[in-house]
């Protein structure tokens, strides 16, 4: 078993692996969502429809949609050929650990926010490639691309979140205790995972 996959299982919530649905990462995404009744949300990437329907008991109407259906309401869409949705169509737009597998994500965040309203939010997770655990990596010859998902296309610095998402609030966390905490400086240092809130 390689490094990163026995740290993955470690209960130090150090990225995704085993505990991907319930990272600090994934919760302060899910702390930004607020109930409400007949709001609409398109889960980019729902995979197995966990957060699919984390979202329906929030109270959204909720649409799921992946390259794969793992998860029966999901609809098979690929996000880089753009979304087939209508303008203005979406209030919430929910995207976890999604953007790194696109080719471009630029692209597709334009695509994200041609189907939000003008008052709408979107969240995002995914992996931070420059904090510590990487710089040590690179000692022993491991970049973020030998260590992450094969299907990674984008290796994420938060000079590169900056610059897609220029309004967005950029969070990241603390993991290594078994109290997590939120941090908003030394992000790219500390945390395994970038969660962006941009409305």
């Amino acid at each position: 078993m390689s490094m990163i996959n026995l740290l993955k299982k470690l209960p130090v919530d150090f990225g995704q692996g085993e505990l991907r649905a319930i990272t600090k990462g994934k919760k302060i995404a899910m702390s930004y969502v607020e109930n409400t009744k007949n709001k609409s949300a398109l889960d980019i990437g729902c995979r197995e429809g966990i957060q699919s329907e984390w979202l329906k008991r929030k109270g959204y109407i909720t649409t799921s949609i992946d390259i794969d259906k793992k998860y029966n309401n999901c609809i098979i869409v690929d996000v880089n050929k753009g979304l087939p949705f209508k303008d203005n169509e979406f209030d919430l737009i929910w995207c976890s650990e999604v953007i790194e597998h696109l080719i471009d994500p630029k692209v597709s965040i334009n695509e994200f926010n041609r189907v939000l309203k003008s008052d709408g939010k979107i969240i995002i997770t995914t992996p931070n490639s420059y904090f510590w655990f990487y710089y040590i990596a690179r000692i022993f010859g491991k970049k973020p691309r030998d260590l992450q998902n094969s299907d990674h296309k984008h290796f994420f610095s938060i000079k590169a979140i900056k610059e897609l998402f220029p309004k967005g609030k950029i969070l990241g966390y603390f993991p290594y205790m078994v109290k997590k905490f939120i941090i908003t400086k030394n992000i790219e240092l500390l945390s395994p995972t970038f969660v962006v809130i941009d409305n």
